[in-house]
């Protein structure tokens, strides 16, 4: 009911603003009076002129209650409306009594229901004080919407320029000085009246009206289920539906609620991309013109029930909130920030004073420095001539001084050089010394060394004559056993000479063996071929004459030649060889 109640009194301020002609701040009563007659009958608060009468009595300050008028409305019209009005109705009559005082009277490119329309998006749009103005952001906003309605491009420089050219004594814009920014075209140059006017009408549908989406379907009838093409406006929470998109012929509303969806369907009955709206007590179905409106359709209606879920207001409102939310945030940051700057800039003061104070003891210090510095220095003349007093009596006893200094130093250069001869001379007995102590150790050394050469030589002569006993033995060991190994080579060589006479008599042997074999080869391959030719022989004269052979292992074989005359097998060739020659007779 606050955000209400703070939309109604932003209309109502520009009709009492309209009609408060000096810009007193005061309005006469019987102007009142009718202002709060009409704001009773459009907003259906029931009037009371009672409490009117009471409120506006006349008094010695003038006819306007020294309560001030918004107790009054406060009290007996804000409090009592509901949200049963009309509020176009509302708008259109603030805006009848102030258009005339405050429009501007410069050509615009815009007519005037669309300049309303910019009025009523700037109460929306405006800050909760006044007097009302709204924002640069916000401006930037409402001309971003328009552009994207008008399809033109965003010119974020130009903006920016127009933003640096904006007067700093001024916070924002009033109502009539955006129409007038709008109306000029200046953020939209190069598009007609009725392309600027269509976006207005765009921004202002989705703003004011809470427009999501519009635009033609066909919707399947319930009774005689035939389609037709209506004209569909989205709402936070219903979608209606036109004959025509001037909302002139209403045909009915979806009310939409938590318990609602929306279906995707298939194509059927001839109709493509459809789609089905449920709610408790009805179903809808609904034919988008392409897949994409479906899709978008959808995803609206999809996104507007989840809103009413989670009890949230319109994308729009929403985003609004969040601005002006931002914008307070960075209000208060920007007052935390003056109010550290002040607390710096009182701590700068303040520091600024102590420097001030420390300055001024500087000075002080200095001027005493300054008087102290001259004592100083007249003491330091003082000072100095008395010293030059003493410095004369000084060098007159340094001089005295240097000649006694003069004579002690040449005695004490005498002392010095007959001190350096004694030493010399302690220097040389000390090296003589040196050099005797020396060669007695180099005595003593090279006797030790002859004494121990003596030994090693006595040594080495005791282990000569060990190695001469020893090279004899080894001498007559081996001339024995060079005779010996004499006598078993002379052996060797004899046994060598027996055993290649025995050599040569076996191979005397053997080739008369071979000589031997060879003879007894010869005369059998001659008793071989003599009884090859003779088995021939026999072979052709059929069972005369057969050569005794010995017997065969096998069972003895019977025949009219007698026993074991033939083999089976030779007995088969001559049953065979018989058969043949019998059969050619």
């Amino acid at each position: 009911m606050g955000g209400l109640k703070d939309e109604l009194l932003k209309t109502i301020w520009h009709a009492f603003t309209a009609l408060d002609l000096d810009h007193s701040g005061k309005v006469s009563k019987s102007q009142l009076k009718v202002l709060s007659h009409n704001l009773c009958t459009v907003l259906k608060v029931p009037h009371d002129p009672v409490a009117l009468e009471e409120h506006f009595r006349d008094d010695d300050e003038g006819p306007v209650s020294n309560q001030g008028y918004m107790p009054y409305l406060n009290k007996f019209i804000l409090e009592k409306v509901q949200d049963n009005f009309d509020k176009l109705e509302l708008n259109r009559m603030c805006w009848t009594l102030c258009v005339k005082k405050n429009l501007t009277k410069n050509p615009l490119l815009i007519e005037e229901e669309d300049s309303f329309k910019v009025w009523v998006i700037f109460n929306f749009l405006s800050e909760d004080k006044y007097p009302l103005i709204i924002v640069p952001e916000e401006i930037e906003y409402l001309l971003k919407k328009l552009t994207d309605a008008m399809g033109g491009v965003w010119q974020q420089e130009q903006f920016e320029d127009y933003k640096v050219n904006f007067d700093d004594g001024k916070d924002g814009l009033s109502a009539w000085e955006l129409i007038e920014l709008i109306g000029t075209g200046q953020f939209s140059k190069g598009m007609d009246r009725q392309t600027v006017s269509m976006a207005i009408n765009e921004v202002f549908n989705e703003l004011i009206l809470d427009v999501l989406k519009q635009g033609y379907m066909m919707k399947k009838g319930h009774r005689r289920k035939n389609w037709t093409e209506r004209w569909f406006v989205l709402k936070p929470n219903v979608i209606s539906y036109y004959v025509s998109e001037d909302l002139k012929d209403k045909k009915g509303d979806i009310f939409l609620d938590e318990n609602c969806c929306v279906e995707s369907l298939p194509d059927k009955d001839g109709k493509k991309c459809l789609f089905l709206i449920k709610c408790l007590d009805k179903t809808f179905e609904i034919s988008a013109s392409d897949k994409k409106k479906k899709q978008e359709w959808i995803q609206a209606i999809h996104s507007t029930i989840h809103l009413l879920k989670l009890g949230s207001p319109p994308p729009h409102k929403e985003a609004r909130q969040g601005r002006r939310e931002r914008r307070k945030k960075l209000l208060a940051e920007q007052e935390e920030l003056e109010r550290q700057m002040k607390e710096l800039q009182a701590a700068n003061e303040n520091k600024q004073r102590e420097l001030e104070t420390v300055r001024k003891k500087l000075e002080e210090a200095a001027s005493r420095a300054a008087e102290e510095e001259k004592k100083r220095l007249e003491t330091q003349v003082e000072l100095q001539a008395r010293f030059s007093t003493e410095l004369e009596r000084e060098k007159l006893i340094r001089q005295q001084m240097e000649e006694q200094v003069a004579q002690k130093s040449s005695e004490l250069e005498q002392y010095l050089q007959r001190v350096r001869e004694l030493e010399d001379m302690y220097l040389q007995l000390q090296e003589a010394l040196e050099d005797e102590r020396q060669a007695r150790q180099d005595e003593e050394t090279v006797r030790k060394l002859q004494a121990r050469l003596l030994e090693e030589e006595s040594s080495k002569r005791a282990e000569l004559e060990r190695w001469h006993l020893e090279q004899q033995q080894a001498i007559e060991t081996t001339e024995a056993e060079k005779q010996e190994l004499e006598n078993q080579r002379v052996m060797k060589e004899r046994a060598l000479q027996e055993a290649m006479a025995q050599l040569e008599q076996l191979e005397l042997e053997r080739k008369q063996a071979l000589e031997q074999y060879e003879g007894v080869k010869q005369k059998l391959e001659m008793a071989t071929s003599k009884t090859k030719s003779w088995k021939d022989k026999v072979a052709q004269h059929e069972g005369l004459i057969r050569l005794i052979e010995p017997g065969s292992r096998n069972p003895h074989l019977v025949t009219h030649w007698g026993p074991a005359a033939f083999t089976r097998a030779e007995l088969e060739e001559r049953e065979k060889s018989w058969k043949g020659k019998k059969g050619t007779e």
